[in-house]
């Protein structure tokens, strides 16, 4: 095991009508005005945004507010949200929704007492020193941002999609999370969430750190809890504690739990960053066609971990030959995928001709010559698993 530091000091609210708590919450953190951040459609539909105002109300705080916010979250509403909020001098952001609206409060949080541009962050141009505080209302159990430090935009301009990550300023401060909030989710939206949670439980666990096993046993136990969730949401949408399991497993699944000790491994990720930048697909979906992609590549090179995880979480039985079991593995991953309404292939994703020499290149050019961790790779290791996408 590795030496680590870990540092989680949100308050995590959770359960039902937790949402009419957000005005004493900001209250207590120091907030004099807040500036609400959030998509549209159903957080107005629902009457959630109004209970999030009254709320803010009651508790004579004063808010400001920037709607628009769309999947895949680009840097033109980060520099909107700076604006917005420097004349209205808010010192709290509250975002009300997933990780789109999440991560591009995060950004506007760490853009606002910065003189420079805020992409100068995610480009390691400059590190963040300081940054306004940032609060959180759950709707979408997915990116697990309501419980990390971590931010990823796209740049519109160059369609370069870039994660940053300061954990020691950028987890919110509370976190409401109501999973009655979850039920009218599309299945689709459920589902991609649920891939984004495994996957991010996954790049913690393929890893080549030894002595690691009560991260391991972290990792495949909420990997297997999230498998088990997932068929009770697709009987019954509206099963309240299978919302509960799955809305807190994409928390530990990112707040850095899973993940103590070890050397993070992130390919999967990067390789689907390029995906949903160029392409603009949903990050879940684009996940669960690069991760089998990913997987599969991994068998012929390192599949220890592999062939555990194929093991533990899906029950392959237990081999000499680890490739072998590896395949399995993946084969069940993919089964699985398909079940909660997911591709696993480019065309399924709709996708037909990916330019692969394009993304790739994109992705070494962002990433630098080797990307990832558990096996190094290079361009041509990572164009070998876009062509394994296909």
């Amino acid at each position: 095991m590795n030496n680590f530091v870990f540092y989680s000091p949100t308050e995590f609210v959770f359960g039902k009508d937790t949402e009419m708590q957000v005005g004493a919450l900001a209250g207590k953190y120091g907030a004099r005005k807040v500036m609400i951040v959030y998509g549209g459609g159903s957080v107005l539909r629902s009457g959630l945004l109004d209970r999030v105002k009254q709320s803010l109300q009651k508790a004579g705080i004063r808010y400001c507010e920037m709607g628009g916010v769309q999947p895949n979250p680009v840097d033109t509403k980060v520099y909107e949200g700076i604006e917005i909020c420097r004349r209205e001098q808010a010192d709290l952001l509250l975002p009300v929704g997933g990780g789109s609206v999440i991560d591009t409060a995060k950004a506007i949080a760490a853009g606002v007492p910065y003189e420079g541009d805020f992409w100068d962050f995610f480009i390691g141009k400059a590190k963040v020193t300081e940054a306004l505080k940032v609060a959180v209302v759950l709707t979408i159990p997915a990116a697990g941002s309501e419980g990390s430090g971590n931010s990823v935009i796209t740049k519109v301009d160059t369609l370069q999609k870039l994660s940053l990550r300061v954990p020691e300023l950028l987890r919110p401060v509370f976190s409401i999370m109501n999973p009655e909030l979850t039920y009218t989710l599309p299945p689709f939206q459920t589902a991609c969430g649920i891939a984004d949670m495994m996957v991010h439980i996954m790049e913690r666990y393929f890893t080549n750190t030894q002595d690691v096993e009560i991260s391991d046993c972290l990792c495949e136990g909420t990997l297997t809890a999230i498998i088990k969730e997932a068929y009770r949401i697709k009987q019954n949408p509206g099963d309240y504690g299978a919302r509960a399991n799955i809305m807190w497993c994409g928390t530990i699944a990112h707040n850095g739990t899973c993940g103590v000790g070890c050397e993070e491994d992130w390919a999967s990720h990067f390789l689907e960053h390029e995906v949903s930048a160029i392409y603009n697909v949903t990050h879940g979906a684009g996940l669960s066609v690069i991760v089998p992609a990913w997987m599969t590549f991994m068998a012929g090179h390192n599949p220890k971990k592999i062939a555990r995880f194929a093991n533990r979480v899906f029950g392959v039985p237990e081999s000499e030959d680890l490739e072998e079991m590896a395949l399995a593995g993946v084969s069940r991953l993919k089964h699985f995928f398909r079940f909660i309404g997911l591709p696993v292939n480019f065309k399924e994703l709709g996708i037909e001709n990916p330019d692969i020499d394009r993304l790739a290149d994109s992705l070494h050019r962002n990433k630098g010559e080797f990307v990832g961790n558990y096996v190094k790779l290079t361009k041509q290791d990572s164009k070998e698993i876009y062509r394994l996408a296909l």
